[in-house]
């Protein structure tokens, strides 16, 4: 991967070669402009992630640069520093689009802190922007493909909510697109042009909750180099969209409650509070009252995020969507192989496939196929074992399977295995997922990935 390309703009030559220096030896690819006019000639041949600007230069100032390149292109994050620092300027170059502000001397860490923190925004405003495009379809605008009623109605009760601030709560299996719904939700609301930022409950540490969601203050704790931004305050002024929040610890609770009751969030390590102003967004494939009643999920907090409930019917209930949903995949993945329809046997068999796995299975079989497959048409030969039920299938006792070849008897033993393992782990754990990727030695987030894989749901082992 190639290292972040940072422009720095001073005109103190010495000044520009110590901060590119401190850049470069972090890992940066780091260059240099000693004015603002020349900057704008270096990126009009180059491109840079994030440009660190002196704001008093002469012919044209750090602020007029900022003007420019938002403007040129607002991807780029811009970070202001200046011996003068002050309060209004300081307000105004926020409102301008400058991601942060720094004061001359700082300190290599501060510096090098702040432009990782500009890296991560850039990133997740790409991921943004790629999510966006797939709920665009067509000249229509931005929309999710779908062909079916029941999905419609979701949507429609979807963009109802949008026109409100009142907290969302998506209740679905895994794969169903609660993630696509959530950002189609932001899209149409009012707060479409500030940030959609999405947290995976389950992938975040217990003990990393706090600091992830509110930020820290810098020695907050061992580690804690430099002030870190919490994802509410990243989220200022858009949509917080917390996935699988069932999985939220429960010590954690309480404190998400108070930020999101009193719209304002205090970082570890500090006494001030913070005010923000976000929209907040819930998912989760568990029935949360159920886990109410069982201790495991504060009320409270439940009936705070449970004011809009909308349950996103599985892909099993959506008639018509998978037609839809495999022309929009075999467009995505089977054109770039000369791949452009499918059999009409094919067709049938995934129409009448259960889709355990929801949306998520479909496009990966249609990946798959596309990637196995032969142009100009996808055949049932072509689509997964498991969806064919042939033997050795997902589900199937992996013995005695000779169709096919090597490569494809290889991959149904081993997916054959896979769920095996894990279904055999769930039971053991009573659908404890921790305890499972910990018995396993995976990663949380890698374990759930191979669940989510075969459609399989730790609320079906918990007693």
């Amino acid at each position: 991967m190639a290292a972040p390309r940072v422009l720095v703009v001073d005109d103190e030559p010495d000044l520009a070669e110590s901060c590119a220096y401190f850049l470069t030896r972090a890992g940066y690819a780091a260059r240099t402009a000693g004015s603002a006019v020349e900057a704008q000639e270096r990126m009009a041949a180059e491109a840079f992630d994030v440009v660190v600007t002196d704001v008093r230069m002469p012919r044209m100032s750090g602020m007029e640069l900022l003007a420019t390149i938002k403007q040129r292109d607002p991807d780029v994050e811009v970070l202001l520093l200046t011996g003068y620092p002050d309060l209004p300027t300081a307000v105004a170059a926020i409102k301008q689009g400058a991601f942060d502000y720094l004061a001359k001397p700082y300190a290599e860490k501060d510096l090098l802190d702040r432009v990782a923190k500009a890296l991560a925004h850039r990133q997740m405003k790409a991921r943004n922007e790629g999510l966006r495009e797939r709920l665009r379809s067509g000249a229509a605008g931005r929309r999710l493909v779908h062909r079916s009623a029941a999905f419609a109605a979701t949507i429609e009760m979807l963009e109802r909510a949008a026109r409100t601030d009142a907290s969302v709560l998506l209740i679905g299996e895994s794969g169903t697109g609660k993630e696509l719904l959530a950002h189609h939700l932001h899209d149409v609301s009012v707060r479409h042009g500030k940030p959609f930022v999405p947290v995976d409950c389950a992938s975040v540490p217990a003990e990393l909750f706090e600091s992830e969601l509110f930020g820290h203050a810098r020695g907050a704790f061992t580690g804690a180099v430099g002030e870190k931004l919490g994802l509410f305050q990243v989220a200022d002024g858009g949509t917080l969209f917390l996935d699988e929040v069932g999985e939220l610890p429960l010590a954690f609770q309480p404190k998400l409650l108070r930020a999101i009751q009193e719209r304002s969030v205090r970082p570890v390590g500090s006494s001030e509070q913070r005010a923000v102003d976000v929209r907040i967004v819930a998912a989760t494939n568990r029935n949360l009252q159920r886990e109410v009643d069982a201790g495991r999920f504060r009320a409270d907090l439940f009936y705070r995020l449970d004011v809009v409930r909308i349950e996103v019917p599985p892909l099993r209930e959506r008639a018509g969507c998978v037609d839809a949903l495999v022309e929009h995949f075999l467009a995505r993945f089977g054109a770039p192989q000369g791949i452009h329809r499918m059999s009409s046997e094919a067709a049938e068999v995934l129409r009448a496939y259960a889709w355990p796995g929801n949306v998520r299975q479909l496009r990966n079989a249609i990946e798959r196929a596309c990637a196995l497959g032969h142009a100009p048409e996808l055949r049932l030969a072509d689509l997964p074992a498991e969806l064919r039920g042939q033997d050795g299938a997902v589900g199937s006792p992996p013995g005695g399977e000779v169709g096919g070849t090597f490569q494809e008897m290889k991959a149904r033993r081993i997916a054959a295995m896979e769920q095996s393992y894990i279904e055999g782990l769930l039971k053991k754990h009573l659908g404890n997922v921790t305890h499972c990727s910990e018995e396993a030695g995976m990663a949380r987030s890698a374990f759930q990935k191979l669940m989510q894989k075969y459609g399989i749901r730790s609320s079906d082992f918990r007693a």
